[in-house]
């Protein structure tokens, strides 16, 4: 059993998880969404996302938003060449390093994204959710907004939804995301903080969909 919204009322629901693909909201479908059972999407406006996860909060429920985005970067010692490990690709990346031209890429725009989102829940959500990166912490009732990493590239790179990847990438995030809330393995540790939310720990969770 989890707590309910700001703790103070226990509750069963099963949280809401949402994929989400960061890309331009000028190209048609650039930026993406859905849901892990597929049964709701959107692309282009992110406030679409923003009003259904806000639904989600005031109603009680709590929400895993998944992004397709690098959501840590490592940052070597300072001692013993650890220069040399600047940039460095991050266990479980191969060849898709988040330092790489792509990686790059969606690192800055996610990261605008995010902050844009999470920035609309915070003023649009009857009270400003718990977020956290701590799956342990989510999945114990203390905090109702779970924000993680995804990877989806290689084998796990899914078919298009309608024609459209984007759509294809948020709902194989999202569905790999449900999958390691009710036991799934491929859980990674990585460092990150970000204090624009009450309590955001200091661990960000990374979703992979490598085969």
């Amino acid at each position: 059993m989890t707590q309910g919204k700001r703790g103070d009322v226990p509750t069963t629901a099963a949280p809401l998880v949402v994929g989400v693909d960061v890309g331009s909201v000028r190209r048609k479908g650039g930026f993406a969404w859905s849901l892990a059972d597929a049964s709701a999407r959107g692309q282009d406006d992110p406030s679409a996302l923003g009003a259904v996860v806000v639904t989600a909060l005031d109603a009680g429920r709590p929400v895993a938003l998944a992004f397709e985005c690098p959501l840590s970067v490592p940052v070597p010692g300072v001692l013993d060449g650890g220069w040399q490990e600047l940039g460095r690709a991050r266990a479980g990346e191969g060849n898709r390093s988040w330092s790489a031209g792509a990686g790059t890429g969606a690192l800055a725009t996610g990261l605008v994204q995010l902050a844009w989102v999470l920035a609309y829940l915070r003023d649009q959500a009857s009270e400003c959710p718990r977020a956290t990166t701590s799956m342990e912490r989510f999945t114990a009732g203390e905090a109702d907004l779970l924000i993680v990493e995804a990877m989806v590239t290689s084998d796990g790179k899914p078919e298009p939804v309608d024609g459209l990847q984007d759509h294809a990438d948020a709902l194989a995030a999202a569905k790999r995301l449900h999958e390691i809330l009710i036991g799934g393995p491929n859980l990674f540790e990585a460092d990150v903080a970000w204090d624009g939310f009450n309590n955001y720990s200091q661990q960000s969770s990374l979703v992979q969909t490598i085969a």
